[in-house]
């Protein structure tokens, strides 16, 4: 499914904020490629082809144009005073379709060069090592527990895991798998599903989880005879890696996104002590639970990434039921899992703490777009997070270009973290607080 031509006019960005110069999730500011004097304007054509969508989709494929890549290489500066310059070994994974007309177009007259900053393009083969910096997870397979839509923080982590080239499985909570299995099969995540050179991300296997439960053993009957869990089998955690090890063998990366507290807005002093224990059992000793199951079958050098919040150490008001004390713990078992699983395994553990988002499971807080608010407002960079963003911080996290990082908390939330006040309170409107124009 190819996406619809546009023009670019002359001295237009052929890249554009948010768009990355290949299948991997390596951004790029906005930047003018070229100035061609009077030429007439390009066709710019995607590429990319879309999968056939299905209840799994299968063999994932590397995202990126079988005849060129582009690899984010040096930094070039090009000064206006240049001469000519020879196209003929420039790329073609600008997803420009006609090569013949363009070429034709530009050498009738000298190419004009402004003063501009670029990267450096090269051709490379699937077998081949990319030169650079790249995020590359070609072979690499991934887990992700806790995708349960197309809006989500672990949907936008498959998301970057599939566009540098990992294989990806998920795991989703029992009662929502029909739905998400339904939703995949009649293409209503195929627009979410795009990534950066135009195909679709592709899920090997979709497989039921529910993390509470470490084993058949430990699911009470009126769990086991509920009619949401009727048709799933093999979704306690032991059987779940047991699918795994049985259909894959091995992983290498694991991805824990998934937290529940059922009494999530109560105030913490009203808190039942089984809501409490039941947040930290589904929010942060799931993750152990995953963790020790998945190790022996990770590969040495894999990574594990867990999502974390700043409530674990910031009073926020209405975040309560025990979810605070809850990545608290998380981020405690982080640093020790980090030193468990490295000494033992070679597998790094790092957390991300993500700033708020409006997910499915974020509105069930019933605040979440006054913590946007408040972010905007009080962050160092005055600009609404996306997941894409926590997508690449776990990308970066899960390749070998964070090889020594490991036990550590990754603050993703457009610097919100490390505020002291809230500047746009009153208090402050004398002091000369920079502001948007």
């Amino acid at each position: 499914m190819a996406k619809p031509t546009r023009d670019l006019g002359v001295g237009d960005n052929l890249f554009t904020k948010k768009k990355f110069l290949s299948s991997y999730y390596i951004p790029t500011e906005e930047i003018t490629v070229l100035t061609l004097g009077d030429s007439s304007k390009i066709k710019e054509e995607n590429m990319g082809t879309a999968a056939t969508p299905g209840p799994y989709m299968t063999n994932i494929k590397p995202c990126i144009s079988s005849s060129r890549k582009i690899v984010v290489s040096t930094m070039v500066n090009i000064i206006a005073q240049h001469k000519e310059a020879s196209w003929s070994g420039l790329a073609s994974a600008s997803h420009i379709s006609s090569r013949q007309p363009f070429l034709h177009r530009i050498t009738s007259k000298p190419v004009k060069f402004e003063k501009f900053v670029t990267r450096a393009m090269s051709e490379q083969s699937d077998n081949k090592p990319l030169s650079g910096l790249p995020i590359d997870l070609r072979g690499k397979r991934a887990f992700i527990a806790g995708v349960a839509d197309d809006n989500g923080y672990g949907w936008a982590i498959a998301k970057s895991l599939a566009a540098a080239g990992a294989e990806i499985l998920v795991g989703t909570w029992v009662p929502a798998l029909n739905i998400f299995e339904s939703s995949l099969r009649r293409g209503k995540f195929d627009e979410s599903r795009i990534l950066p050179d135009g195909s679709l991300m592709e899920i090997t296997k979709v497989y039921p989880m529910d993390a509470v439960y470490d084993s058949p053993e430990d699911v009470p009957v009126d769990v086991e005879t509920n009619k949401r869990y009727a048709g799933s089998s093999n979704w306690t955690v032991q059987e779940l890696v047991e699918c795994v090890k049985k259909d894959f063998g091995s992983i290498d990366i694991l991805v824990h996104s998934l937290a529940n507290g059922p009494e999530v807005s109560k105030p913490l002093l009203e808190t039942s002590r089984n809501g409490y224990l039941a947040a930290l059992s589904a929010s942060s000793y799931s993750y152990i639970s995953l963790l020790k199951h998945f190790l022996p079958i990770m590969n040495p050098g894999g990574a594990s990434i867990s999502l974390t919040y700043i409530a674990s150490e910031r009073i926020i008001p209405g975040y309560g039921g025990g979810m605070s004390s809850a990545k608290a713990a998380l981020e405690s078992d982080t640093r020790v899992l980090a030193f468990e699983a490295g000494r033992k395994h070679k597998v790094r553990v790092n957390t991300i703490s993500a700033g708020p988002l409006r997910s499915r499971a974020a509105k069930a807080i019933g605040f979440i777009d006054m913590m946007i608010d408040y972010s905007l407002a009080n962050a160092p960079l005055k600009k609404e997070l996306s997941a894409e963003e926590v997508g690449n911080a776990a990308a970066f996290l899960a390749s070998p270009l964070s090889s020594a990082i490991t036990g550590a908390v990754v603050y993703v939330d457009n610097g919100l973290n490390a505020m002291g006040v809230g500047v746009d309170s009153p208090i402050f409107e004398n002091l000369d607080i920079p502001k948007d124009n």
